[in-house]
């Protein structure tokens, strides 16, 4: 196993934080899984250059240096347009994000609504709304950033934010077709290697890894390439538009792509609302509220989709800089 190299990217200007980065190395791998789920397949061979990448989750200490710094106003914090949601009631167009409020007793799994509530003014400095704060949680992912949030963070650290190919390449640590970013057992000699959920989701969380909700940054082990979390705490953004399946595996290993992109966005959007068509984004990694009854997307192929309008309690970024940035 390639062993990271470790640098830090500080930015010569504006206010920013000191951020330390490893040095991804590039190579080919086998991207996706066939042993899961249908979004997952097929199993494709996949080349992507060397990168550097965050070693951590983007943290609240360090959007807040981000807000204090440029002034920004995330999107959990703005009020709707009702122009582009037609139809929506307005007292319901206000501010505000999802917030994952686990009910006390056995609800249908296929029902989301169960456990997710949109509340007003929660946001990334009120993660479950008024009355909470980020005060204990410096070294927590932030969450409560839609993309255009984490997109915003990046461009003015001088960085970007993460293909799925290059998020998943990273994630899986040199360990190339395994099942989990460390191997192939889920808790190797009982050890929690992420922050997830144990006990039957979404009413019963027992909380044996020692968090029900975030982790500070650095808890659990890194990977091969010393990169925390990549696997729970938070999902993670990538740049990459959602599809439903990957493209099959090149048929000679002369014509494995090198680093691709998602699809078109017109593909990837989501039109189960009535007049509303929001486009998607590939999430990665899963997070804290992945459980072996409901959502095993705790593995470096796992992938969602999500609308790059919506903010939630578990959702979260991290940045890359590839070769070719300044």
């Amino acid at each position: 196993m390639m062993q990271a190299t470790k640098t830090r990217h500080r930015p010569a200007i504006g206010k920013k934080p000191d951020v330390a980065m490893a040095w991804i190395p590039g190579g080919t791998f086998r991207m996706g899984s066939d042993t899961h789920y249908l979004e997952e397949r097929p199993v494709h061979r996949v080349t992507v250059d060397g990168f550097h990448m965050d070693e951590t989750p983007v943290t609240n200490r360090q959007f807040s240096t981000f807000v204090a710094a440029t002034g920004f106003v995330t999107y959990a914090e703005i009020p709707p347009d009702p122009k582009d949601y037609p139809g929506a009631l307005p007292h319901m167009l206000k501010a505000g994000s999802l917030v994952f409020s686990p009910p006390n007793h056995p609800v249908d799994p296929r029902d989301w609504s169960q456990w997710w509530q949109f509340r007003f003014r929660a946001n990334w400095r009120r993660p479950y709304g008024p009355g909470s704060s980020i005060k204990g949680l410096d070294d927590h992912p932030v969450v409560h950033v839609a993309y255009r949030d984490a997109k915003a963070f990046a461009t003015w650290m001088g960085k970007d934010l993460p293909t799925e190919v290059e998020w998943e390449f990273a994630a899986r640590g040199g360990l190339d077709g395994a099942e989990f970013s460390w191997g192939e057992e889920f808790t190797p000699n009982g050890q929690p290697m992420a922050n997830t959920w144990q006990g039957t989701f979404p009413h019963e969380n027992l909380a044996t890894d020692g968090y029900t909700r975030t982790s500070p940054v650095r808890v659990f082990p890194p990977n091969g390439y010393g990169l925390h979390d990549m696997i729970g705490n938070v999902w993670e953004w990538t740049s990459d538009w959602w599809s439903t399946h990957h493209p099959d595996d090149a048929p000679k290993a002369c014509c494995v792509p090198v680093n691709p992109r998602g699809g078109p966005e017109e593909a990837s959007l989501d039109s189960r609302q009535p007049n509303v068509a929001i486009p998607r984004k590939v999430l990665k990694g899963g997070s804290h509220l992945c459980a072996p009854n409901y959502c095993r997307r705790y593995r470096p192929a796992a992938r969602h989709a999500e609308p790059i309008d919506t903010s939630t309690s578990h959702v979260g970024f991290r940045c890359i800089m590839r070769k070719e940035q300044p």
